[in-house]
C-alpha cells in the first residue's frame, strides 16, 4: 500500500528536506543540548529518527517539544492551518504578539511561498513589591510547496488580531488529451 496516495499534496516538504525526506546528515550543532545531558541527547535521537521515520511515508514531521530552533536564532515557529476548497486554498498562520509590518510573504515561480518575519514582545508588569520586565524577540519562517492549481499570481495576504490569511485562488489545469487508438487485425 502506498502510503503517500494518502497524503495527496505535501505542503511542507521545502521544510522537511524535500519530497524524498533525505537531508543533510545529523551534525552535533543540530543538537545544542547534547552534550549537557544523556537523557536529552537519547530524547532528541528519537525524535528525530520518528521524524524521519514520517518524512519517509511523505507526511509532515511531527516535532519534538525541545525544537531545534528554540535555542536558535529561530525561535517562533507559527501555527499553520490549511484549507482546500473547491476554488481556492486558505491558508492561516497564527502570529501572536507580532505587528503587520514585520510580516513579508513571498511567492517564487517555481511554486513556493514563504511566510517570514520578526517578533518582538515586551512585557512590563508592576505591583506593590515586585517588578517584572518580559521580552520576546524572535525571527520565523515557514515555507510551503503550493500545488500546481494554485493561481500564484492573484495570493490575497490579510492579517487581523494576530491571524494572517492567504486566500489563493485555484485555476483549472489542462488535462492531457486521451486518445483512442484504433486496433486493427492483420
Amino acid at each position: 500500500m502506498d502510503l503517500k496516495k494518502l497524503n495527496p499534496w505535501n505542503w511542507f516538504k521545502h521544510e522537511e528536506g524535500g519530497e524524498r525526506g533525505g537531508g543533510l546528515p545529523v551534525r552535533q550543532a543540530d543538537y545544542p543540548l547534547s552534550g549537557v545531558s544523556p537523557t536529552l541527547a537519547l530524547h532528541q535521537e528519537i525524535d528525530r529518527l520518528f521524524d524521519q521515520a514520517f518524512r519517509s511515508f511523505g507526511m509532515p514531521a511531527f516535532g519534538s517539544g525541545f525544537d531545534r530552533g528554540m535555542l536558535g536564532p529561530m525561535s517562533f515557529r507559527p501555527n499553520v492551518d490549511i484549507d482546500v476548497g473547491e476554488h481556492e486554498y486558505r491558508i492561516t498562520a497564527e502570529l501572536p504578539g507580532v505587528d503587520e509590518k514585520d510580516v513579508e510573504v513571498d511567492v517564487t515561480p517555481d511554486g513556493t511561498l514563504t511566510l517570514r518575519g520578526h517578533k518582538r514582545q515586551e512585557r512590563e508588569e508592576r505591583s506593590r513589591n515586585a517588578y517584572r520586565l518580559e521580552r520576546a524577540y524572535g525571527e520565523f519562517q515557514r515555507v510551503l510547496a503550493l500545488p500546481d492549481d494554485a493561481d500564484r499570481d492573484n495570493v490575497d495576504a490579510r492579517f487581523k488580531n494576530g491571524v494572517l490569511t492567504l486566500t489563493i485562488p485555484r485555476k483549472a489545469i489542462a488535462r492531457p488529451e486521451v486518445r483512442r487508438i484504433t486496433v486493427k487485425g492483420e
